[in-house]
């Protein structure tokens, strides 16, 4: 009934469906994944672009609440998703809808078409503020309508995995980072902060910077993240994994390594923070012990070597 796919050797002639695929991180993946698969990407485009898909995905312009989904396909990448505190708040039933009616919806779908893979995106926002490096054992709980909606998906996947016994993956991606001489231009204030500090201090903004610059992020960059997604996909496991690099850095540090990218000497501006400190996540670092273990997957792409990617568009 299901194609087979041998732990470890990549993937090469399956039929793939992504869901978000036009968005930052589904181009990205769709894009990485169509040289050696039929792609098919899935956008309602309400977060993300065709622009930003390779002539060989095939992208089509559905949304995962639809109900007939092209999810006769080997394996499902879920990236679908309202992806902001700020969009939760705003429309709450609107969000939950997205992130878990859509997931339970594109799953289900998949289930009844003969798929056995699945992969999605969760958070690493559940685990609050955690300036140690953070392990999937650690108790988490929702502050935000995003949280929730990812902790419900998490639930679920369980639900489908021991219901129907599919293999099921969560990631919990930690701060995703790639600029916007990528595919991340089109997320505008919703972009990750080292693309748009990049972008307004190559044109001589000051950055505006929440409270004092010392929160820190676990930045992943893209390619990293696109890697991880893969190799666990070519893996029969299911569960929780975080993806991140384990090193987290401020975002005054953040400024000063591209002010030394750009050469230019731009000093932030600092606001007051409009999230509440209640919900605020302060700073993130991963412990990706588990994926490693899994799937032998480690960074590659030190911050250094990646903000010099992203300040090259400028160069």
């Amino acid at each position: 009934m299901f194609k087979e796919i041998d732990n470890g050797v990549g993937m090469k002639d399956l039929t793939i469906l992504v869901t978000g695929g036009a968005g930052f991180i589904g181009s990205n993946l769709a894009n990485r994944l169509s040289v050696q698969n039929e792609v098919i990407a899935i956008d309602n485009e309400y977060l993300g672009t065709p622009d930003n898909l390779d002539k060989s995905v095939d992208f089509r312009r559905v949304d995962v609440l639809d109900e007939d989904l092209p999810a006769d396909v080997d394996i499902i990448f879920h990236l679908a998703a309202l992806s902001s505190y700020q969009m939760h708040k705003e429309d709450p039933i609107k969000g939950a809808r997205v992130n878990v009616e859509g997931f339970i919806n594109t799953v289900k779908q998949g289930v009844e078409s003969g798929c056995e893979r699945v992969v999605y995106a969760s958070t690493s926002s559940i685990y609050g503020s955690r300036k140690k490096p953070t392990s999937e054992s650690m108790v988490v709980e929702a502050h935000t309508g995003y949280e929730a909606s990812k902790l419900a998906r998490e639930r679920y996947a369980e639900y489908f995995h021991n219901e129907y016994g599919i293999h099921i993956a969560g990631l919990r991606f930690f701060s995703v980072y790639q600029g916007y001489g990528g595919n991340e231009s089109h997320k505008g204030k919703y972009a990750n902060i080292i693309a748009q500090f990049a972008e307004e201090m190559a044109n001589g903004v000051e950055p505006e910077v929440y409270g004092d610059g010392t929160q820190t992020r676990d930045f992943t960059h893209i390619d990293d993240i696109t890697r991880a997604t893969q190799m666990v996909a070519e893996r029969k496991i299911s569960g929780a994994y975080n993806v991140g690099t384990g090193r987290p850095v401020s975002f005054n540090e953040i400024v000063d390594l591209i002010n030394g990218e750009l050469g230019t000497d731009i000093e932030a501006k600092y606001i007051k923070n409009p999230i509440p400190e209640s919900i605020y996540v302060h700073d993130t670092c991963a412990d990706s012990t588990k994926i490693s273990e899994a799937t032998g997957w480690v960074p590659e792409i030190g911050l250094e070597e990646g903000i010099r990617k992203v300040c090259s568009e400028y160069k």
